[in-house]
């Protein structure tokens, strides 16, 4: 049978109209051509669709048993295809976005906050993930990508977007008066408790490697499970913490120690899988990311 779909939408918007001349005029077609096509379609399926009335037309039998399934699939794909074209205007769709804790707070914020006034239809669906979790829901297609902070271990299936470089800083109370208005050295630091991320996470991994560049045990008292919890256990004497400096507030009560080596500098990171292409709405926001970072990076140059 050699029926194509344009039959049966006019077949559909002349059965819905009840006359050629309205269903031409919503087609944007005229009335010979869709005269031929309900008789090809007529043709092909070997029976009468239509019969004339003195106001136009009006379904047979058959025509009425094809309408009912008809209908169904020319109103599905219709409203397919007007989800398809707010999607591409950015009225509406979803995106799914895994970040760490370091690059919601160092970056993202303000390209949410730009995007959402942007493109208020556009739902945001945010994670808040260690690195290693964020790029476990590449793998596992639950977000569209993650925007994390280095280290990321290199895998061939995935991209990596540098946004900007981030410096962490290690922080204390003001009553640690033995480390504040002198040169620190890693050995200093690590007689005092120290707070950190936990065990599972890149951040650990980045600084066990660290201390023992310097020949030091790296061996935190506390482990916190996300970067913000950080700073207040630091603010209440629970010891001293790494942070990126970017955290820091003035309204908070703690102090940057001044370390004789200078902790590694970092960056956060766009990663997507190579193998999943993006919705216009995910790809609009990487390109805002992406945009924020290549801005502060040309302000910087002419600062």
């Amino acid at each position: 049978m050699n029926v194509n779909y344009d039959y049966y939408r006019i077949f559909y918007y002349v059965a819905k109209c009840g006359n050629l001349s309205q269903a031409a005029r919503e087609l944007v077609n005229n009335q010979p051509n869709l005269t031929r096509s309900i008789k090809n379609l007529e043709a092909e399926l070997g029976c009468t669709l239509f019969s004339r009335t003195n106001r136009g037309v009006k379904l047979t039998p058959e025509g009425e048993q094809l309408y009912r399934h008809v209908k169904i699939a020319v109103e599905q794909l219709e409203a397919g295809e007007a989800e398809l074209a707010q999607s591409r205007s950015l009225q509406t769709g979803t995106v799914f976005l895994a970040a760490s804790e370091g690059a919601l707070r160092c970056v993202l914020l303000p390209v949410l906050e730009r995007f959402r006034a942007r493109y208020p239809g556009v739902r945001l669906r945010i994670s808040n993930h260690s690195t290693p979790q964020a790029i476990a829901a590449l793998r596992e297609t639950t977000a569209d990508f993650a925007v994390v902070t280095t280290p990321v271990l290199r895998a061939a299936a995935y991209t990596k977007t540098n946004i900007r470089y981030i410096q962490e800083v290690a922080v204390c109370a003001p009553s640690f008066g033995d480390l504040l208005g002198r040169k620190v050295t890693l050995d200093e630091l690590r007689s005092h408790p120290l707070i950190t991320l936990g065990a599972d996470t890149q951040s650990y991994a980045l600084y066990s490697g660290f201390f023992a560049a310097h020949g030091l045990p790296f061996r935190p008292d506390i482990e916190a499970f996300t970067a913000d919890q950080i700073l207040p256990m630091v603010e209440s004497g629970l010891g001293v913490g790494i942070v990126p400096q970017d955290f820091i507030r003035p309204s908070d009560n703690v102090r940057v120690i001044d370390l004789a080596d200078p902790l590694p500098l970092r960056s956060v990171c766009l990663v997507k899988r190579k193998d999943q292409p993006l919705s216009v709405a995910a790809g609009e926001l990487e390109k805002m990311i992406i945009e924020s970072g290549a801005r502060r990076e040309r302000g910087k140059a002419r600062g």
